[in-house]
């Protein structure tokens, strides 16, 4: 059984030399640069409570205006967590949120939420997050790279972290009543791959972008992915296979308006 030593601290075993050669592999992984600096970063609050939102995009394609006193967006993190299925295929885990949630409720998402105070760094609020809403032990989970920040809708700043599943018999789902319907898991290939894809052109601002949305079926359950998780999942199969989608991801030039508050959305 191969092992390596997680972004977290510790030596983590995988279950397959695939898996161990996939984290080295993440480990050397650079995103682009982001428009905002860490430093600049002050608390802006949001509407949103979790991380699920119609749309999201790469930070990098959204400049925005370095001025703290205008743009402080509130940070967040989702757990990508891979790990391999019965069938040799690379998997992740998702979620639906509960249906008595007050938004975005029985929509699809990725473990996580938003930073609080005694969270170290990204890794760690996407970790405890997931434990939170699924009981996912961050002992089971190698965290292997951080991919670049999306900015959700409301302007919340979303870090995906890519992390692999060390033992997946070990890990038990028990979904928090209060935030997760069902934990399910889907190919994460299928993220680059024109099938069971639908897409909608809207526009913000002028610039017009396209907003993706897959069809999944699981144990006779029928699921959409879509916005902001479907865009952090396209991004994330794309750094894990070395390719880009086998479809137009079209994503904005948007710039920000000079006044950001509360009230300001992307539609």
């Amino acid at each position: 059984m191969a092992s390596s030593t997680s972004l977290n601290g510790g030596s983590l075993p995988f279950s397959s030399q695939r898996l161990y050669n996939l984290a080295q592999q993440l480990r050397h992984y650079k995103h682009p640069p982001c428009s905002l600096d860490d430093a600049e970063e002050q608390i802006m609050e949001e509407t949103a409570g979790k991380v699920v939102t119609q749309v999201g995009f790469q930070e990098s394609v959204t400049p925005v205006i370095q001025n703290p006193e205008k743009f402080r967006p509130k940070r967040a993190a989702v757990l990508i967590c891979l790990f391999e299925g019965d069938a040799g295929d690379l998997r992740v885990i998702l979620t639906k949120r509960s249906s008595r949630l007050s938004t975005h409720s029985g929509e699809v998402s990725l473990p996580g939420g938003k930073a609080e105070e005694g969270d170290k760094d990204d890794c760690d609020t996407a970790t405890r997050e997931a434990k939170e809403e699924i009981g996912l032990d961050p002992s089971l989970v190698n965290v292997v790279t951080v991919l670049e920040p999306f900015l959700s809708k409301h302007l919340l700043r979303v870090v995906p972290v890519i992390g692999i599943l060390t033992d997946k018999k070990a890990f038990k789902p028990t979904p928090n009543p209060a935030e997760v319907d069902a934990v399910f898991d889907a190919p994460l290939e299928m993220f680059l791959k024109d099938e069971n894809r639908r897409v909608e052109e809207r526009e913000w601002m002028g610039e017009k972008y396209l907003l993706h949305s897959f069809d999944y079926e699981a144990e006779n359950k029928k699921y959409v992915i879509w916005g902001l998780t479907a865009g952090v999942l396209i991004r994330a199969a794309s750094v894990v296979y070395q390719r880009p989608p086998g479809f137009l991801e079209q994503s904005p030039k948007f710039k920000f308006p000079r006044v950001v508050d509360n009230n300001t959305v992307m539609r």
